[in-house]
Formats: structure tokens, C-alpha cells, sequence
């Protein structure tokens, strides 16, 4: 057996996403480590639901510049894999971190994404558009938000009594689904994340259960 990859999780808001992944490591279903949880702010809901689950949880310092701040955390752990949980500012990329970014997204890219497509807005986004199905994106991370290319989708109907809450917890199953499978065929080498790189060919697409 392989050592289990190394995750650091960024994250701006509660910390499901990052839960979820502890759930599925301690279910055995995912070969993984979270060796660090790096937030945005001070104060997050995901600091303590993350302590609480024994992670080792970092939030910035006042008045701190916050994106080199970021990156020394990360450069400190040196991980695997850099895992954006609902992380809200866009990343830079040092050259050691070059393919280990991904991002899961509450919308099927390349759809309802960009700079300030987030949580509700994304939702809102879709039902304004009349989109019949949503669902969510896991990509690698570039220098543009939402752009990287795409390592696995999953997906959810739309319902016409759908709002944005309801069309929000649908699609929030699939992302519980999505982002321990994509990183788990990552650690398992079923997906290389250097043969994605530069391209914007989308992964076969797996739906929902």
C-alpha cells in the first residue's frame, strides 16, 4: 500500500467540503491525509468544525498580506495536492505547486463560472438562465478563475420549483461525491494531473448515482 496523499485544504466559508473529505477518509473510501487546513479569514465557521475533527487549522494573522501569507503555509507543508474548498480569492501559482491545484465548482464549467460565480450566485446564475440540469466541476487551477481544465464532472436535474437553496443542496450531494472520487483517482494514478495541464479537453463526464 502507498502512503496516502497529502491534502492542504483552503477554505473561506464552513468547511463542509473539508468534512466531508475527513468522512470519507475515516470511512477507508478515500487513500488520503489532510496534513493541513489553511482559511481566508479569521473567524470562519470552518475553524473550529475543523479543529473539532482533529485537522491541524491555520487562520491569517491580522492585517497580513494575505495571498504570501497563503503561500508560505503552503510552501511550510509542501503537500501533494492543494485542495480548494469553497476557497473564495484566486491562488497564485508557484512553480512547485504547478499541477497540484484543484478546485470543485457548483456548476458544470465551463457554465456560470468566473470571478464572483460563488456559492448562491452560481445557483441564482443557473435557474436565471433556465438551465434543465446543474450539478459540479472539479478541475485543475490556472491563473484564471474556474478556467483550468476539467478532471470530473457530476450531475443533478433542475427542477422548475427549484430556488436557490433547494437547486444549492442538490447539487452540494454530487460535490460530496465528486471531490473524494477525483482526488482519490488522482492518488491512485488513474488520473495524471500533468497530462491535463495546458488543455481544456473535459474528462468523461460521471453522473449521479
Amino acid at each position: 500500500m502507498t502512503s496516502p496523499v497529502r491534502l492542504a485544504c483552503l477554505a473561506s466559508g464552513g468547511g463542509r467540503t473539508i468534512l466531508n473529505l475527513v468522512d470519507h477518509i475515516e470511512a477507508g473510501k478515500l487513500h488520503a491525509h489532510i496534513a493541513s487546513v489553511i482559511l481566508s479569514r479569521q473567524g470562519l465557521p470552518a475553524a473550529s468544525r475543523c479543529r473539532e475533527r482533529g485537522l491541524l487549522t491555520t487562520e491569517p494573522p491580522a492585517d497580513v498580506q494575505l495571498d504570501g501569507w497563503v503561500l508560505e503555509q503552503l510552501s511550510a507543508v509542501k503537500p501533494d495536492l492543494i485542495c480548494l474548498c469553497g476557497y473564495l480569492r484566486l491562488l497564485p501559482i508557484e512553480p512547485w505547486m504547478a499541477n497540484r491545484v484543484i478546485n470543485i465548482h457548483p456548476a458544470l464549467l465551463p457554465r456560470h463560472g468566473g470571478k464572483g460565480m460563488y456559492g448562491k450566485h452560481v445557483h441564482r446564475a443557473v435557474l436565471s438562465a433556465g438551465d434543465t440540469s446543474s450539478g459540479c466541476t472539479v478541475h485543475l487551477v490556472d491563473e484564471r478563475y474556474d478556467h483550468g481544465p476539467t478532471i470530473l464532472q457530476r450531475t443533478c436535474p433542475v427542477h422548475p420549483e427549484d430556488d436557490e437553496h433547494t437547486l444549492a443542496a442538490r447539487v452540494f450531494q454530487e460535490e460530496c461525491a465528486a471531490l473524494p472520487e477525483a482526488i482519490q483517482r488522482i492518488a491512485s494514478g488513474q488520473i495524471q494531473l500533468h497530462d491535463l495541464a495546458g488543455t481544456q479537453r473535459p474528462a468523461p463526464e460521471v453522473t449521479s448515482d
